[in-house]
């Protein structure tokens, strides 16, 4: 059965998405694929400027805008789907305030750790940045934290941190295992992140394609996550799981079960009979 349910999309507020798609073709999308539910979490604003790269997030007097726009959409497309609003977050020490403002004014925030402090309260991001393993474990400690202050009501990509790593080893399996036992504790669902599929495969060099499923498999050795080690880790621990399309472009959502059905490859069929997938949350 497909999952009813994509939690995971960001808009052309945040720079980095189809600068010419709206709010609404995302909805459309959705409801033709025969969605149930679906949640807008784009990248969220801070009001204390830290991230300071560009086209990587709205600003943060676009947030009423962007609230009163899905407002809309929930009421033009109810009972056809229902549409939520949200953001997908980084936690650092000291924005805990500004993060729960977040929540408070949303449906659904979605945390997706991108960076850290590192020693020197200077941010380091991943896939920009090399982090060592002791920034690895404080990455992991981090969405613990998160977790255990009530910030997120989904972990996305909690394997994301392999991205830059070449094996998967015991500072690897360490992190996996701390972040499945908070996720266990705190009962907050993980994301299987469906984006590197896509950015390896149907998106490769950046442009969409239409070659079969069976053409796509062989760029799956370049997927960095879903993590196969990670996830066969994560199937040990009492925790509910979802997919995620983390959808920025055209054509993302229709492709929604050929990305489940590589994912799935990937992890391989034990770890995925052992995973506690929720339908609708």
């Amino acid at each position: 059965m497909m999952q009813e349910f994509n939690y995971h999309s960001h808009t052309y507020r945040c720079g980095h998405a189809d600068l010419d798609m709206t709010d609404e073709e995302y909805v459309k999308a959705y409801i033709k694929m025969g969605f149930k539910r679906m949640a807008f979490t784009d990248h969220c604003p801070e009001k204390n400027k830290i991230d300071k790269r560009k086209d990587m997030r709205m600003e943060y007097d676009q947030r009423k805008e962007y609230l009163e726009n899905i407002q809309a959409l929930k009421q033009k497309y109810a009972g056809e789907i229902e549409i939520q609003s949200g953001y997908e977050v980084e936690y650092l020490p000291g924005e805990e305030e500004n993060l729960k403002e977040l929540k408070d004014e949303t449906d659904k925030l979605i945390l997706g750790q991108h960076f850290i402090y590192d020693d020197n309260q200077e941010l380091k991001i991943h896939g920009k940045d090399s982090f060592s393993d002791k920034e690895l474990l404080r990455y992991a400690e981090y969405i613990e934290q998160a977790m255990k202050c009530g910030i997120p009501d989904i972990i996305a990509h909690p394997d994301f941190y392999m991205l830059k790593r070449k094996e998967f080893g015991e500072i690897e399996a360490k992190v996996a295992h701390h972040i499945c036992q908070a996720a266990e504790k705190y009962n907050v669902p993980l994301e299987i992140n469906l984006n590197n599929i896509f950015a390896k495969t149907y998106y490769k060099y950046g442009i969409l394609n239409h070659k079969p499923i069976e053409k796509q498999r062989k760029n799956l050795e370049k997927v960095a996550y879903p993590c196969k080690e990670f996830w066969k880790i994560a199937s040990g621990y009492d925790i509910h799981v979802v997919y995620g399309i983390d959808t920025h472009y055209r054509g993302q959502i229709e492709l929604f079960n050929e990305f489940v059905e590589l994912a799935n490859e990937i992890l391989g069929k034990e770890t995925i009979e052992k995973l506690n997938f929720i339908n609708l949350m």
